[in-house]
Order: structure tokens, then sequence, then C-alpha cells
């Protein structure tokens, strides 16, 4: 087991799951219209940010610094900068941005738990968060209908 490993790929997960964070929070404030909606996604987004803490309390454990930033390249930034511009006011719009954050998501944590080098922890909350991903992307796809 490699501590730098296991660091470097859990706070890859945290910035993921912290611009994940954010597009929750973005769409409970487009969806204020509706209450049922605007509850759920609050709730999401409190589950998610207990989910980041989980993240960097593990790396912490390590001996690490975690993450308290979203990630700053790639497709999850572009894809919040043409969320903010394009959704602002369209419900719809923005649970699907939500739903291919929630796919992408669970494709990058996939990924990363067949890494050599994890400790049984990390593994674990890796798990645990794909799982939770894959319950959020059924709940973006149901709201989509």
């Amino acid at each position: 087991m490699k501590t730098e490993k296991n660091i470097e790929v859990l706070n890859g997960i945290t910035r993921t799951l912290i611009d994940s964070c954010k597009g929750y929070q973005m769409c409970q404030q487009i969806a204020r219209e509706s209450q049922f909606l605007h509850a759920e996604l609050k709730k999401k987004h409190a589950e998610r940010k207990s989910l980041v803490k989980e993240f960097q309390t593990e790396i912490i454990n390590f001996g690490g610094k975690y993450e308290e930033k979203e990630s700053q390249s790639g497709a999850i930034h572009k894809g919040y900068i043409q969320f903010i511009h394009k959704f602002k006011e369209d419900e719809k719009a923005a649970i699907d941005a939500l739903n291919t954050g929630e796919v992408f998501l669970a494709e990058h944590i996939e990924s990363k738990l067949n890494e050599d080098g994890l400790s049984s922890d990390s593994i674990n909350l890796l798990r645990k968060a794909y799982i939770e991903t894959l319950l959020s992307e059924k709940f973006t796809y149901y709201l989509n209908g």
C-alpha cells in the first residue's frame, strides 16, 4: 500500500465530488418553484457534501492535505461553466447537466477502483461513493423523465 497513491486518488475524486456538490447547489437554486424538487436537491447536496468530508477525513488519516476546491481542468470545469451560462433558469436542462455529471463521476470513480496500491479503507470509500453516485444518476434520470 502506497500512502501517496491513496492520497492522490482520494484527492482526485474529492475534487470531482466538490464539482458535483456545486452542481446540486446550482440546481437547487434554479428549482425554487418546485418545493419537492428543491427539497430533494437540497438533500442530495447535503449527502454529497458529507461524502466530500469523508474523503477529506480519509486523506488526513493518510497524513495528506486534502482538496478544498473543485477541479480546474477538463470536461467538468467546462461543463459547469456551460451550466452556469446556458441553464441558469431551465430546470430540465439543469437536471440533464446533473445527470451527465453523475455519469462522468461514476465512470471516474469506477476507473479508480481497479488501481493498484489502494488500502482497503480507500477501496471501501470509493465503493461507497460509486454506489451513491449510481443512485444519484438514477435519481436525476428519473427527474428528467
